[in-house]
């Protein structure tokens, strides 16, 4: 019986307590008015969500099929990229940028990848790595000479992956001989986007050997410098008409104010740019996933078998639903992530995870859409196909899904140990 007059009088104190507005009940009150759903969009981010939209209708949808098919991208679509403010999305106004939000990045990169993840590619990249570096580290004299351009017309280039160094990127064996009022560069680079657009290439180098990776640093090259090269495209599976190059530095004369922030320390700045880009390889799965599934329920909807649509199949609208809500998970990971970001919190395991899982639904949803097509997603008159060849480089580049692993695990080590 004192037990349970203890607990009553223990409950009376609290309900006291709960009916007195209290300086943590008001912060609570504030917080939930202020913090809406992920998914929900500010007028800015609405109004470039629809520029993009009608970017893709009106100009890249009809010139999907022959990019692909010829490896290349259409001029007409990067000029129009630069037209519409989408190279320098998040680049401060006094540099000719949008000033808009990172989460707008994220949004235009997703909202690309429902056309054409070849084209979101290569305006994620600049982005999300070329753009965020210059912010990030770049000196004052540095960001006026070419912020401006990379808003305007000046594609931007990430040159860290090499023949012997892809998931291993710090093995990187390109040389940076310092001598003084410039660099001397030479060695190798592989599987380099944007490589045949870009006027501007950020180039990771060591410049002492004998530090390991803390000899790494970032150059800012450009390739009409004497002994730069680029070597013909790659012919790939997927994201054909996204330029993918090797590179090779011969004896490239680099003055030293080309250098990036602190000699020594490239591989901060290149671990820092990735794990942000990471949410931009999120966004382009996403924006696949959702593209590939579009256009295929549209198809259930319309297609008859055995006397009515094939949707209206009990074990198609399970694996629709299964699908759906795969891609709605990834959504609020990687808009998790990006708003994460926003409010200069880690995001190292929250960019992991969304480029992990955003690039497995992508698969799972691309390989599903082929299969409720039946032949005629197989073929190429149809658009699911490109999709499903689109998808497998998400699982790829910036990290592969074991690195993603790797780096999700480290992460909460940290957090258990």
């Amino acid at each position: 019986m004192a037990f349970l007059n203890s607990i009553r009088q223990l409950n009376s104190k609290v309900s006291l307590c709960l009916r007195k507005p209290s300086t943590f009940s008001r912060l609570l009150s504030t917080s939930r008015v202020n913090c809406g759903p992920l998914t929900t969009l500010s007028e800015d981010e609405v109004a470039i969500k629809d520029m993009v939209n009608r970017l893709c209708q009106d100009l890249i949808a009809p010139r999907v099929k022959e990019m692909d098919e010829k490896s290349k991208m259409d001029q007409v679509i990067i000029d129009a990229l630069f037209a519409n403010g989408l190279m320098g999305i998040d680049i401060d106004t006094k540099y000719g940028g949008t000033g808009a939000s990172f989460f707008s990045t994220v949004l235009s990169i997703e909202e690309l990848a429902k056309c054409d993840p070849s084209v979101s590619a290569l305006m994620d990249i600049h982005n999300t790595l070329i753009v965020k570096i210059f912010t990030n580290y770049a000196s004052e004299e540095q960001k006026q000479k070419y912020l401006p351009r990379l808003c305007k017309d000046t594609v931007g280039s990430f040159c860290i992956s090499e023949p012997g160094s892809g998931s291993d990127a710090f093995a990187l064996k390109t040389r940076a001989e310092n001598k003084g009022d410039h660099f001397v560069i030479n060695g190798g680079k592989s599987w380099i986007s944007n490589a045949e657009h870009a006027g501007v290439f950020l180039v990771f180098a060591n410049a002492d050997f004998s530090k390991g990776y803390k000899g790494i640093s970032c150059f800012i090259l450009e390739p009409n410098m004497p002994g730069f090269s680029i070597a013909k495209p790659e012919n790939k599976l997927g994201i054909r008409a996204s330029s993918t190059c090797g590179i090779t530095f011969e004896d490239v004369k680099v003055p030293a104010e080309n250098l990036i922030g602190t000699l020594g320390h490239g591989y901060k700045y290149a671990i820092d740019s990735l794990n942000e880009g990471r949410i931009g390889i999120g966004a382009q799965m996403l924006g696949l996933a959702q593209g590939c599934f579009d256009y295929t329920v549209k198809y259930t909807l319309e297609r008859k078998q055995f006397g009515k649509r094939i949707f209206d199949f009990q074990g198609m609208q399970h694996q629709i639903a299964n699908v759906a809500t795969q891609i709605e998970a990834a959504r609020l990971l990687i808009y998790n992530a990006a708003r994460l970001r926003e409010s200069g919190a880690n995001i190292v395991k929250e960019g992991a995870m969304a480029k992990y899982y955003a690039s497995e639904v992508a698969t799972i949803t691309t390989s599903k859409c082929v299969e409720w097509m039946g032949g005629v997603g197989f073929t190429r008159d149809y658009p699911v196909e490109k999709y499903y060849r689109d998808c497998k480089i998400g699982c790829i580049y910036e990290g592969t899904t074991n690195i993603q692993f790797n780096t999700i695990a480290k992460s909460l080590e940290t957090i258990y140990k």
